[in-house]
């Protein structure tokens, strides 16, 4: 991790300074605003050390994470009245384990111990704590209040909330101890330095990870029961406990147990068999009978061009991509890029709610450092661009056709009395009314982004301050800060608005002659129609279709891009229901196919399955300006 920050340290004349040579036991006190206990915290601290550790073996440093009270000033002072005393400060929130491992790197003990400031575990538990670790009898040391023999007053507030963490830890993630989140624990300089680059988390869950991983390595884990009072109010917090704690034990048993599983091997046959169940979902919503008789009258040829036309669109939509990650600040090439869009697309056809973006947020994540912030924001923007580019298609189409008089054929194709026995009214109108909403939702959420970036109000933290009363909202307003600012940095600037937004016209009009030469492949409906009206009629189906399938109401949208192709092609056109039906089908089915190619290709070009993607990459700074400046300590 890449901190910024400087330590602070002052010698005074009630004790000499400690030779760093000499210090065996580093306590980090990790304090947030704690001006009201910080002092007696140290005072009792050292006084505990005292009594089983000669005056030079220790060193307690008050590992201050960018206080905004009176805090910095008591550690200053009390660095300089006690050279045992030091202060290492951060000019950042690091988050309580950013700021724990911030202080262990600059520790000079070989036994490093941390425990809460407000003292809840009691200090006779010292000694035990620091042995086990000192004398060697083990790697890591934790205090617990679930083991039989101790002492805790857990009130139902604390206690429910704390049972059920650790049962889900022990559950899912396999950890043989009963209370991970205990501020009370110690770890040899080897084990720390075993497991820094590992532990991920900085801020709560930090304490979690360091004993899960622990445990992984087959370190040697001590956890003895404690007495423990709680101080202070506590309650159940949503951002902390539910988003965070959550989220975390998600994600590290993604990392420790599904990760190591995967082989190229495994991705081959995920691959396939995922090929398989893409290509079976398309048969869920639709009857194949119904239409292999007007598949039987198709033009080859045209389908197969349609389908080197939307293979044509993918390197547009790596080259979009890229362009929207460089006004973000990361520049990648565009083979990784369109192959990532290619994976995550594949996913979005077997997953609903659009989960396969998820998967393209890990793969950059994993293979290019590019953090999930701006990952999920470099796809939040894409998604913004492509609805208000399709809404803009079919905004335009729609006007034209008001004003050559087909309000009636408009009307007939809202009403769903259109297509026979081939799709439901119901699934029609559905279709219609989720087009037209997401229409207006994709301009209304432009028009905010545009406003919001040119304000100099930040309404994130008092959004996220509503759930939270915990300093972690911190950290997670500031998650969320970031991806706001990453899409309206993209969406909010003219250059980059302009640049993507061609990008997304040349896409969609790709996506738009697909489904023309799909249609034209059946003779009965160039039949019907002139050029003007077949591409009229070609722009506004495809438009309203892919705004109607954004809906997840199934796999892939499969269904209401159907339902509203066919509505608008059999009321505009004029073509036969089953032929316009068959041509939505196929057309659908040729944009799938290729994207399943694609994303197959990808998958086994960069190693990456749906279900995880490899973590080959290099090590990468996401703070790549950041420095951390020491300054040199006065002992």
């Amino acid at each position: 991790m890449s901190r910024s920050g400087g330590d602070h340290a002052g010698t005074g004349d009630s004790s000499p300074p400690v030779d760093s040579s000499s210090v065996e036991v580093s306590v980090v006190l990790p304090a947030y605003n704690e001006e009201g206990t910080i002092e007696e915290t140290v005072h009792t601290t050292v006084r505990t050390l005292e009594a089983f550790l000669p005056s030079n073996a220790f060193e307690v440093i008050v590992a201050e994470d960018g206080c905004s009270d009176r805090t910095p000033e008591i550690a200053d002072r009390l660095a300089a009245e006690d050279g045992r005393v030091r202060h290492i400060h951060s000019d950042r929130r690091l988050g309580r384990g950013g700021a724990l491992e911030f202080a262990f790197e600059r520790a000079a003990g070989d036994a490093l111990v941390y425990f809460d400031t407000d003292l809840a575990t009691d200090m006779r538990h010292l000694e035990e704590l620091v042995e086990t670790v000192r004398s060697g009898e083990a790697d890591v040391a934790t205090g617990s209040r679930w083991m039989p023999g101790r002492t805790a007053d857990r009130p139902p507030e604390r206690g429910i909330p704390s049972r059920g963490f650790n049962l889900l830890v022990r559950t899912v993630l396999r950890s043989d101890l009963r209370d991970h989140q205990c501020g009370f624990k110690a770890l040899s300089r080897g084990a720390f330095d075993r497991l820094k680059d590992d532990v991920e988390d900085e801020h709560w869950f930090w304490d979690t990870e360091l004993l899960v991983r622990a445990q992984r390595e087959g370190l040697r884990v001590a956890e003895f029961p404690v007495d423990w009072e709680p101080k202070g109010d506590s309650k159940v917090d949503l951002v902390r406990d539910v988003f965070g704690m959550g989220s975390q034990i998600l994600r590290l048993w993604w990392q420790l147990s599904v990760t190591p599983r995967i082989t190229r091997r495994r991705t081959v046959g995920a691959g396939a068999l995922l090929t398989v169940v893409a290509l079976a979902l398309m048969t869920l919503y639709l009857d194949p009978r119904q239409v292999f008789d007007a598949f039987r009258g198709a033009d080859a040829g045209l389908v197969a061009a349609a389908a080197v036309v939307y293979a044509l669109s993918w390197p547009l939509r790596g080259l979009r991509y890229r362009d929207i990650l460089s006004e973000l600040g990361y520049r990648e090439k565009l083979g990784f890029l369109t192959g990532a869009v290619f994976i995550s697309q594949t996913g979005n056809l077997v997953f609903p709610a659009r989960a396969g973006d998820a998967v393209r947020a890990y793969v950059v994540k994993a293979r290019r450092g590019i953090p999930y912030p701006t990952g999920f924001a470099s796809l939040a923007a894409e998604r913004v661009f492509d609805l208000l580019t399709i809404t803009v298609m079919a905004g335009a189409v729609l006007a034209g056709l008001l004003a050559t008089g087909s309000t009636g054929d408009l009307a007939a194709a809202v009403s769903g009395n259109v297509s026979g026995d081939v799709v439901t009214a119901g699934a029609i109108q559905t279709a219609v009314r989720v087009a037209a909403g997401v229409g207006l939702a994709a301009a209304a959420g432009l028009l905010v982004i545009v406003a919001s970036a040119r304000t100099e109000r930040n309404h994130v933290r008092a959004v996220v301050g509503r759930f939270s009363s915990d300093s972690y909202v911190d950290y997670v307003a500031g998650v969320v800060e970031e991806f706001v600012a990453g899409v309206q940095t993209v969406a909010g600037r003219r250059g980059s608005f302009l640049r993507v937004g061609s990008e997304s016209v040349i896409i969609w009009t790709l996506d738009v002659v697909t489904a023309l030469l799909v249609l034209a492949a059946f003779p009965e409906a160039v039949g019907s129609m002139s050029t003007v009206q077949l591409v009229a009629v070609g722009f506004f189906a495809v438009s309203v279709g892919n705004l109607a399938k954004v809906l997840p109401l199934s796999p892939g949208g499969i269904g209401l891009y159907e339902a509203a192709f066919t509505a608008f092609v059999v009321a505009l056109g004029g073509v036969a229901a089953p032929v316009a039906f068959a041509a939505s089908v196929l057309d659908h089915a040729v944009k799938n196919a290729v994207t399943i190619v694609g994303g197959v290709g990808s998958m086994l070009g960069l190693n990456v399955s749906l279900t995880a993607a490899v973590d080959e990459t290099e090590d990468v700074d996401p703070d790549p300006d950041s420095d951390v400046d020491v300054e040199p300590t006065d002992d």
